[in-house]
């Protein structure tokens, strides 16, 4: 089978491997789509903090099951779609027995730390397969991987009915955190972003809030959008401390800020004023199962619209070209798939 390897930064060698075999509790999947996320983008530029070479990239897919192992649930059967979660975890730290195994004293993700899926065949853990609905298209059962990061980090910001909420970033992920603000009973959702071709992206999917800090601060948003109550939520999205203080400054005392964003430079945050506000920095972790399962209904119901995210597909020979479109296209690219 064909196999794609980042031998270093940049650089994408395809192999001839052999197809893997399925032991006892795996799953043979046929894999039919991958998503290039933005941390997959900072590896291939080398600055992803947590990612060594070679490594096989690939965490965002869907797969058709081909070959289930002989004791695999007889619910989980050739043909069906699928994807999985990508962590590989001990089971006996501290946070694996409380229950959070995504953050694993060992942890590590398969398209970073350990393979991933650019291949065209997948050994997936019965434990961490996803079944999806037949009706879900190739580009639905990709992006659940994101979907489910959105779903995840909303729940670390608690209860948001009535919320007023800033999302700072429109990219992919930050477009499906507004999407699922949404849909968890926010009042009112804003997102920011330098590119307009990303915020008209937001608006094609629900969100009709939307600011353009070329054109106005986040202060100025926030009184354009929300009024004296401003906003008690926000997500950073982007990974600069351009946003960060942005926030900081901007957000309601008390408020909450969730932090997403992949940080290639430590941002300096202004404690004093952490603290003076009373303000909760939360970090956020990739997602459980739960978190999948969640990430499905609200794309099967139509509450995240994943359409308009997509931009362009590569065929898998073309992985190389899908990582140049990005760089050359930055600001009018969403998710790029590559198609097997």
């Amino acid at each position: 089978m064909r196999q794609a390897i980042m031998t270093e930064p940049g650089n994408i060698e395809f192999h001839d491997v052999p197809v893997p075999t399925a032991q006892a509790n795996e799953v043979l999947l046929e894999i039919k789509q991958i998503g290039i996320c933005g941390s997959d983008i900072h590896v291939n530029h080398g600055k992803h903090p947590f990612t060594p070479y070679p490594v096989v990239q690939g965490h965002e897919f869907i797969g058709i099951v081909k070959e289930t192992g002989a004791e695999v649930s007889d619910q989980i059967r050739p043909g069906m779609k699928a994807t999985a979660l990508p962590q590989s975890v001990c089971g006996q730290c501290r946070p694996c027995l409380r229950g959070d195994f995504h953050i694993c004293d060992h942890l590590k993700v398969k398209g970073f730390q350990a393979p991933g899926c650019a291949q065209d065949y997948f050994i997936a853990p019965e434990d961490m397969l996803i079944l999806l609905p037949d009706s879900f298209t190739y580009e639905q059962g990709a992006l659940i991987e994101p979907t489910s990061v959105a779903v995840h980090s909303t729940h670390r910001a608690g209860d948001l009915t009535g919320k007023n909420v800033v999302v700072l970033g429109a990219g992919t992920i930050g477009n499906l955190v507004a999407q699922v603000v949404r849909a968890r009973g926010a009042q009112q959702v804003l997102i920011t972003d330098l590119s307009d071709f990303r915020l008209k992206i937001a608006r094609e999917c629900g969100i009709e809030a939307t600011s353009n800090p070329r054109h106005e601060t986040l202060t100025e948003a926030s009184q354009r959008i929300f009024g004296e109550e401003g906003f008690d939520v926000a997500f950073e999205a982007v990974g600069v401390e351009a946003t960060m203080d942005a926030a900081i400054d901007s957000i309601q005392k008390g408020g909450s800020i969730i932090v997403l964003g992949v940080f290639e430079e430590k941002p300096r945050i202004d404690m004093s004023v952490v603290g003076d506000r009373e303000l909760s920095i939360i970090g956020t972790l990739m997602y459980q199962h739960d978190d999948y399962q969640k990430a499905v209904a609200l794309i099967q119901n139509d509450q995240v619209k994943t359409q308009p995210l997509i931009t362009k597909h590569f065929p898998f020979t073309e992985y190389p070209q899908a990582y140049r479109f990005i760089d050359e296209q930055r600001d009018k690219t969403m998710k790029v798939m590559i198609a097997l």
